[in-house]
């Protein structure tokens, strides 16, 4: 017995044509790419012994052990947003590393209970879009944080809500470490704790989960809207063009 549609199951407002059924095959037999995952660090401190440089560059080390490639983008000399044009060296770096990565670590200081206005400023020069690209839409991502203190978890929730602002791929794990000056020795590596362990756990699964997407990112993150506004713009400079 087949069911009839009703006037209730139509949807007047869908244009056909753009919105097509889900594809199981671009979800599960995407083809693989086979080049090192690019990842992007950023960390939020300019301090000579900054504690959230040396959680991202033992970070670092762990991802190559894991067969990643890792870019560490250092903030000295970035202007504060709007302050200069993007033109700037450094801002030019910063968007070029971002559209360079297919994943990102961001790691902070926890400085009056947020993130510090370096990490911030970092993540204010990267648009959602540049020049028909987006530098962090469908990217993975990591949030780590340092605290002076006890263990706290403000700085990477703040960090949670900025990765899906800009669209990306935020990872259920993460790492905050407390007490951070006694977690380094005077060489600035990381000593054995269950907080470096937490580290390790973190970055196996930005890999993991970076491997998984990197190839469906683009269909994953493909919006009707987007499609509709697309087709509307072709439709207008055709127009333009027959007249």
């Amino acid at each position: 017995m087949t069911e009839e549609t009703t006037e209730i199951d139509t949807l007047p407002n869908i244009e056909e044509e753009q919105f097509p059924p889900i594809s199981a095959d671009a979800l599960f037999d995407a083809p693989r790419a086979t080049h090192p995952p690019r990842i992007l660090m950023l960390y939020g401190s300019l301090r000579e012994r900054s504690y959230s440089r040396l959680a991202t560059e033992e970070a670092a080390r762990i991802l190559r052990r894991l067969g990643a490639e890792v870019r560490i983008f250092n903030p000295s000399g970035l202007p504060l947003p709007d302050s200069t044009s993007a033109d700037h060296p450094k801002v030019q770096e910063l968007r070029e590393l971002s559209l360079w990565s297919e994943a990102q670590v961001w790691c902070s200081p926890e400085r009056h209970g947020s993130m510090t206005g370096i990490m911030k400023a970092q993540i204010d020069w990267l648009p959602l879009s540049l020049g028909g690209v987006r530098p962090t839409q469908g990217r993975t991502l990591a949030v780590m944080q340092v605290c002076g203190g006890s263990q706290s978890f403000n700085a990477v929730n703040q960090l949670r809500i900025l990765g899906r602002w800009m669209r990306m791929f935020t990872i259920p794990n993460q790492s905050s470490v407390a007490k951070a000056f006694n977690e380094f020795d005077a060489e600035g590596r990381m000593r054995p704790s269950s907080y470096y362990n937490r580290i390790v756990d973190v970055m196996e699964e930005l890999v993991k989960f970076t491997l998984l997407l990197r190839d469906r990112a683009d269909y994953l993150t493909d919006r009707y809207s987007e499609r509709v506004e697309s087709a509307e713009a072709v439709s207008r400079r055709v127009n333009q063009r027959t007249q």
